[in-house]
């Protein structure tokens, strides 16, 4: 079965198509085409864009739910289709510090079923944690804090069939460059935060292979004239990615501006950071072990008033740095798709519009708000 997608414009990656028709084969992506057949099955989506499906690589909850919670149904179910309001078909579950045997569970759950999520596709596991220092904890919880160690993670990627895609440490832990090349060539991300970490230090661990820094200018030294910590490695080091969360509240807009401009559009990842109050109304929470609450677009630990994750929808994110003057509608979308996914070495599945790819796309309006999601050619969002 084949249908034509009509629009003004498609993004494809680095290049904008104007006009003409998307091809969907059998829930695949066709070829974009300016003739179609005067019987053909015509989407008319005039005056909109259509752009790939959005990638969330770093979030802990949506809908009601916690990754922590373990409770699988609520991922596949809840979060999955919860998600596809806010424009994302592919997703990491992201955990948080926590005990071993939770963390195992969590894994196995996810690595036995990933596959039966409802809506957003569970791309792999994100571990943030639990290899970080106590100066910058924000919301983990410092108790379960130690040296990464390769024998642990082992146990934890067997557990998940190996859909651990990406993990986070601090890099002044002891054994990070060992850690760091042993998961690297077993092709698992590195991400580097939650660290009081100095420019040497990084650099040893970018040297061994690390190549992400997690929620850029959160939970990480910062940048002075006498050591330029992990902000500064951040701005530093090439060929990395930096995640960003384009809130407005985890980061000023003109620090937004200094990252993507020492990084390029190409190497900043916007992420959510989202937690189970994403898409809830303000209120109490819970934060893996800790309480928290939202309002006035924030969600902060009720000890102490850290920012806990964030209740940000990725589609808003691309609002906003447009917005801000700081990108342009395709480079805005590129970051929450493409690059994301590029950044945990999923882009052979998903964050990009091509031939043979599975059809998950979003059409935005001229405003940048999500009209409607499909996955697999099929509308399984509309607003």
């Amino acid at each position: 079965m084949t249908t034509y997608i009509k629009a003004d414009k498609f993004f494809y990656p680095f290049e904008t198509k104007v006009g003409g028709y998307l091809e969907i084969k059998n829930g695949k992506f066709g070829n974009h085409v300016s003739d179609i057949p005067t019987d053909a099955e015509v989407v008319d989506y005039s005056g909109h864009t259509i752009a790939p499906g959005l990638v969330d690589t770093h979030i802990h909850g949506f809908a009601g739910v916690d990754v922590m919670d373990n409770d699988i149904d609520g991922v596949l179910t809840k979060m999955s289709e919860g998600l596809l309001a806010t424009g994302v078909t592919s997703f990491l579950p992201t955990t948080l510090t926590g005990n071993h045997d939770l963390l195992k569970e969590v894994s196995k759950g996810l690595g036995d079923n990933y596959k039966e999520a409802k809506g957003a596709k569970i791309q792999g596991i994100y571990f943030e944690g639990p290899y970080f220092t106590e100066e910058y904890k924000g919301a983990q919880n410092p108790i379960y804090f130690s040296n990464p160690s390769v024998d642990e993670f082992h146990e934890w990627q067997e557990a998940a069939g190996g859909l651990i895609k990406k993990i986070a440490l601090a890099p002044e832990r002891e054994g990070v460059e060992e850690f760091v090349n042993t998961v690297t060539d077993e092709g698992v991300v590195v991400a580097l935060g939650h660290s009081n970490g100095t420019l040497e230090e990084a650099t040893k661990a970018v040297q061994a292979g690390a190549s992400v820094w997690v929620h850029a200018y959160n939970g990480m030294r910062g940048l002075t004239h006498r050591e330029v910590g992990m902000v500064g490695s951040m701005f530093e080091l090439p060929h990395t990615y930096a995640e960003l969360i384009c809130d407005g509240h985890h980061v000023h807009p003109k620090a937004c501006d200094i990252l993507i401009k020492q990084k390029g559009h190409d190497h900043v990842a916007m992420i959510t950071d989202c937690m189970r109050a994403g898409g809830q109304p303000d209120g109490d929470y819970m934060l893996g072990e800790f309480p928290v609450i939202v309002e006035n677009g924030t969600a902060r630990l009720k000890d102490g008033g850290n920012l806990a994750g964030s209740i940000l929808r990725l589609k808003d994110g691309i609002k906003n740095v447009v917005e801000w003057g700081l990108a342009s509608p395709e480079e805005a979308v590129m970051m929450a798709s493409l690059i994301p996914a590029i950044s945990c070495k999923i882009d052979d599945k998903c964050g990009k519009i091509k031939v043979g790819r599975d059809a998950d796309f979003i059409v935005l309006d001229n405003d940048l708000e999500l009209v409607s999601t499909w996955v697999d050619g099929v509308k399984r969002f509309e607003k």
